[in-house]
């Protein structure tokens, strides 16, 4: 199983942007989101970031800072 948590990235250029970590486990008070729950362009985004090893846009997408998305691992949305 993959999960991933988000933090958000705030480069020199003030351009921010967030990035998925694995995690081995998760509080109980974390919010987790299973990856059927996300919209499509949200996933397409995921995908795309994980594929290519880079950061995912903070804008146009539904992810929260700290929130657990849920593939066949658990993976967190932080910051770079």
């Amino acid at each position: 199983m993959y999960m991933a948590s988000s933090e958000l990235h705030h480069s020199d250029h003030c351009h921010q942007s967030l990035r998925l970590e694995r995690v081995e486990s998760v509080t109980s008070d974390a919010t987790v989101r299973h990856v059927d729950q996300l919209e499509t362009e949200t996933l397409e985004t995921i995908y795309a970031a994980l594929e290519g090893n880079r950061p995912i846009p903070a804008t146009g997408t539904d992810l929260e800072v700290g929130e657990i998305i849920v593939f066949t691992e658990y993976l967190r949305v932080v910051r770079p």
